[in-house]
């Protein structure tokens, strides 16, 4: 009898702030049992204490940087289980996607976007509720101006990227 092992899974997931990347994140892990790398969280952890009030995009694009290179070495680690990784990293754009779609035909691994289509009102609303209350997937403060920065930053997907994802729309 022959048993097709399952394919590692790489979960891409894509929207703007506030679209509820890192609560998607927590319903795909409990549905796939797989490990969320959130980048939030890795900063938050990892780097905020040590930012200076001079310290701008560039010094947290450095930071996140190293951050991937620790992610694509664990997720290679994982390689031999079934063990999905979801990507809650931002993936603003294009080239950060493509990053790690280039990734995953490299490892072998499948590869999947979910893009998580949600409108700005709905986001900002969902920005300042976490702001104020703090709970469950709050890393750190976002904002107005860090909002507004990221609504002219953010790539949305592109059909391509989309012909094989999944997208996620508000009810």
């Amino acid at each position: 009898m022959n048993i097709k092992k399952k394919n590692k899974m790489i979960h891409l997931i894509v929207g703007n702030t506030g679209s509820g990347k890192t609560t998607y994140s927590n319903f795909l892990r409990k549905k796939t049992k797989g490990v969320i790398f959130s980048i939030d969280q890795w900063n938050n952890i990892l780097f905020l204490k040590d930012k200076k009030s001079d310290d701008g995009l560039e010094w947290f694009l450095e930071r996140i940087e190293r951050s991937e290179r620790m992610i694509m070495t664990l997720i290679e680690q994982l390689e031999d289980s079934t063990t999905d990784s979801i990507l809650d990293l931002g993936l603003s754009k294009f080239e950060h996607r493509e990053k790690f779609r280039n990734f995953a035909v490299q490892k072998g691994f499948d590869c999947r976007l979910h893009f998580l289509d949600i409108s700005k009102g709905t986001r900002l609303t969902r920005i300042k509720k976490r702001n104020m209350e703090k709970g469950e997937t709050y890393e750190f403060e976002v904002s107005q101006e860090d909002f507004d920065f990221m609504e002219n930053w953010f790539e949305k997907p592109t059909e391509s990227e989309l012909l094989h994802g999944e997208i996620i729309v508000e009810q």
